[in-house]
């Protein structure tokens, strides 16, 4: 089972809702779980270079099974998943606002967020991933 459209469009929007409480304009990404876009948005005023981060961060927690946020720690001098980042033509990021997306415990997507801090970007994310309609 793989992520649908209207599941897509369900946890952008949850994002893009965050992002405006916030005051954050973002770019989301949802990828399905092969890591290939199913849907992003890039809010007015969001950066151009958001675009490209929100995918790579969603493409990073499909393609790891694992939040960003995680992957940062993972990835540090003489932790387990050191040079991870170095992989994947650099499409791997490990700073927070990617986070897979699950039902019936398989991994079915992931969304990233790119816009704000990396813990503007994290709140983003883990707003549209809670509004992941599991059914």
């Amino acid at each position: 089972m793989a992520i649908t459209l209207d599941q897509a469009m369900a946890v952008l929007a949850a994002g893009e809702r965050r992002a405006a409480e916030i005051g954050v304009p973002s770019a989301i990404a949802v990828v399905d779980d092969g890591g290939n876009l199913k849907a992003e948005h890039r809010m007015d005023g969001a950066s151009l270079a958001a675009i490209e981060v929100s995918l790579s961060k969603a493409f990073a927690a499909a393609a790891t099974d694992t939040s960003t946020a995680t992957l940062a720690q993972l990835c540090q001098p003489g932790e387990p998943l050191y040079g991870l980042q170095e992989t994947h033509q650099g499409r791997i990021v490990v700073f927070g606002g990617g986070i897979p997306l699950h039902a019936s415990g398989k991994l079915v997507g992931a969304v990233g967020s790119s816009g704000g801090t990396v813990d503007e970007d994290v709140i983003v994310a883990e707003a549209a991933a809670a509004a992941f309609p599991r059914a």
